[in-house]
């Protein structure tokens, strides 16, 4: 399933106030690591495990432990039911990789305000996964709906959710006692919020990356990926090979100099034809890619950087999972093709 990303396709037409669309059906969002899809009663037999810890469950003020199977379910409906209201949109978070759910993330709106919040099983911390998620579920609040503030609560011992918050732009507000249900004890929270003019005021000061890849073309029409390798942003994943532009550099020349380097290839500048280009918001920063055919070079290709290599059919492009940059100039491809 290819996501859906206009961002008013989640809110009710015709309300002044924030009214979230109670049916998203289908859509879903892709990060550069995750896809944020609709929560399912299936869900419950993945959430139940993740939750039952206490590692987990200790920092939050609303998770009971132990954490039953049953609660799991409750959570599930209740997330039905408010979203029916049109109140909450809750993401189950995948791992676009291996597709498994590995968190939460979502928002209730009241009027034109927010609360937002998320959580990652604890075999995902530390992989900059919630601060994406978040992020993502930050900008389709602000930019398509009529949220003018989002807040979030965390216990002040939690640093590293903390940090998570100020990292999308959130700051501190203030800290107060409130009664934690799930615990019976009161105990203070720090309380953290982003105005909708001061995330786009960051949202315009975040870099454009400049990126030159090619689809090259053997005699039978297939077309090579490269799988970016351990290490590299987006792991795993298969792209058009290709590569930044240094200062100063045209796509062209940067791309030449790319696909020696990383393919071990010649390409003449002659060979390279200007077929379309992506223009894709990664929320942190922002993609221009534009994207040459190619079906004449000197050398065979091989893969200096560590990564794998397939030669694919336009029909078979689909089956690769590859950057949501990447996903618009397949169809383009093909229909070039």
């Amino acid at each position: 399933m290819e996501p859906i990303e206009p961002e008013a396709a989640f809110w009710a037409a015709g309300e002044e106030t924030g009214c979230l669309r109670a049916e998203p059906g289908a859509l879903a969002l892709d990060t550069a690591h995750l896809r944020l899809r609709p929560m399912r009663a299936d869900d419950a037999q993945t959430i139940f495990p993740l939750l039952n810890d206490w590692e987990m469950a200790k920092n939050t003020a609303s998770i009971p432990f132990p954490y039953r199977l049953e609660d799991a379910q409750g959570f599930i409906a209740k997330v039905a039911s408010e979203t029916a209201a049109g109140r909450a949109l809750v993401f189950a978070i995948e791992e676009r990789i291996s597709g498994q759910m590995i968190g939460c993330v979502g928002a209730t709106v009241a009027g034109d305000i927010a609360e937002v919040g998320y959580w990652i099983g604890r075999d995902c911390w530390g992989r900059g996964y919630a601060t994406e998620a978040l992020r993502r579920c930050l900008r389709l609040l602000f930019d398509g709906g009529r949220v003018s503030m989002a807040w979030a609560s965390v216990m002040p011992e939690n640093q590293a959710s903390r940090r998570v918050l100020e990292k999308a732009g959130l700051t501190f507000d203030q800290r107060k006692a409130v009664p934690l249900s799930a615990r019976g004890i009161t105990a203070e929270l720090d309380y953290l919020s982003i105005l909708r003019v001061d995330w786009e005021r960051g949202r315009s000061l975040r870099p454009v990356l400049l990126v030159a890849a090619a689809a090259l073309l053997d005699v039978d029409g297939r077309v090579l990926l490269a799988q970016r390798p351990q290490g590299k942003s987006m792991a795993g994943q298969w792209e058009f090979p290709g590569g930044k532009l240094q200062p100063g550099e045209t796509p062209e020349a940067a791309l030449i100099r790319e696909l020696q380097e990383e393919l071990g290839i010649n390409v003449g500048l002659s060979c390279l034809a200007p077929l379309c280009f992506a223009s894709h918001d990664y929320d942190h920063f922002h993609l221009l890619m534009p994207l040459f055919a190619c079906r004449q070079w000197r050398g065979h290709p091989q893969g200096r950087e560590g990564q794998r290599l397939a030669w694919v059919s336009p029909a078979m492009l689909s089956q690769y999972l590859m950057p949501p940059a990447d996903l618009p100039l397949v169809a383009m491809l093909r229909d070039w093709l």
